[in-house]
């Protein structure tokens, strides 16, 4: 089965999954060997690997080491063309569908396009969508977008319905890396009434109580990243939470 074909089986019988994002630039071989046991464990469904900005020459001996000592499918979240690995399992093939900067909608996907195709990565298309969350994070930064303002979930609902008709099989709603506060569940819960995709959401969500409000308003895949390099034993109750709904 592919990874979307599972993401969605999932979806549609309502079963929450957890995906834990690794920043490259932020991460030791020691860290993993920490993170990826504890993952295993807590029954954590994938690995996202990628960070909007990548200095360090790390991404192949990141993914190819947590390929080797795990079997936790590991997903690109590209923050540029050069984020591809033949590691990996698949690749999430962004376009930021809420922002204007045509280099994030296409250009950098037809510089990608030949190195995915040779790579033998499963390509979902996704909508990726930044929502305001109280910070200039790296991820406008680096994209030169502005995000959806928080307090307008009709915006963002009608950005949404544009990405699944055009094409994309996901949606994806991120707050960003240093977020001060998560999406919104009214903004969650309005794409998710409105899409039949699934809706994966991330950026800010740092507490249980964070998770749960993700949770309850919609979303099929959690996404968690600063908080677990800071404190992977969060892992195991993060997982717990999501999984029980």
């Amino acid at each position: 089965m592919s990874l979307f074909s599972l993401i969605s089986e999932q979806s549609e019988n309502k079963k929450k999954q957890f995906a834990v994002l690794l920043d490259p630039d932020d991460l030791t071989i020691n860290q993993l060997d920490e993170i990826i046991p504890i993952s295993e464990k807590a029954g954590v469904d994938y690995f996202f690997i990628g960070g909007s900005l990548i200095t360090k020459n790390n991404f192949e001996k990141i993914a190819g080491h947590i390929k080797t000592h795990c079997n936790i499918p590991l997903i690109i979240f590209p923050g540029s063309v050069f984020q591809v690995t033949s590691h990996a399992d698949a690749i999430l093939f962004l376009s930021l569908i809420s922002g204007r900067n045509p280099e994030y909608l296409i250009g950098q996907h037809v510089q990608a396009a030949p190195h995915v195709a040779n790579s033998n990565l499963e390509v979902i298309p996704t909508g990726y969508m930044l929502i305001e969350s109280g910070g200039y994070t790296t991820a406008l930064y680096m994209s030169s977008s502005m995000p959806i303002p928080s307090d307008k979930p009709e915006i963002a609902t009608a950005t949404a319905m544009a990405g699944e008709m055009m094409g994309q099989k996901i949606i994806y709603l991120d707050g960003g890396s240093g977020a001060k506060y998560p999406v919104p569940r009214e903004i969650i819960s309005s794409v998710k009434e409105k899409v039949s995709c699934p809706v994966i959401v991330g950026g800010g969500l740092r507490t249980e109580k964070d998770i749960k409000n993700a949770c309850s308003a919609g979303a099929d895949v959690i996404v968690t990243g600063n908080v677990i390099e800071k404190d992977p034993s969060l892992i195991s109750s993060f997982a717990e939470t999501i999984h029980s709904f």
